[in-house]
């Protein structure tokens, strides 16, 4: 995860500003939550459905934004040997959602 870069330079006021910044702003640059992706219409059957999550690092955490119908859903990813690729999610019947990863 990113920070924010300090430049080298002779203006102390420049050089505080900066500080000041990545002070304020690397721990939102640094939270996992504000690096996600939004998975629009995923369709998930009933039992276990893999959602390729499409992080290029190990899943963080997901949550449902938009569902389309009613589903008990939860994941199985403590089971997921490719929990770098893919959301396994466990439905109780076929439903659509939009899910936040990160």
């Amino acid at each position: 995860m990113a920070s924010l870069p300090i430049f080298t330079t002779d203006d102390k006021d420049i050089s505080l500003l900066q500080t000041n910044w990545a002070k304020e702003l690397n721990p939102l640059l640094k939270n996992a939550a504000l690096q996600g992706v939004l998975l629009p219409a995923q369709a998930l059957v009933a039992g276990q459905t893999a959602v390729n999550h499409r992080l290029g690092r190990k899943l963080q955490g997901w949550m449902i934004c938009r569902q389309r119908g009613p589903a008990a859903i939860y994941d199985n990813q403590d089971a997921n040997p490719n929990s770098n690729l893919t959301l396994w999610l466990v439905s109780d019947t076929n439903v659509s959602v939009d899910i936040y990863v990160f």
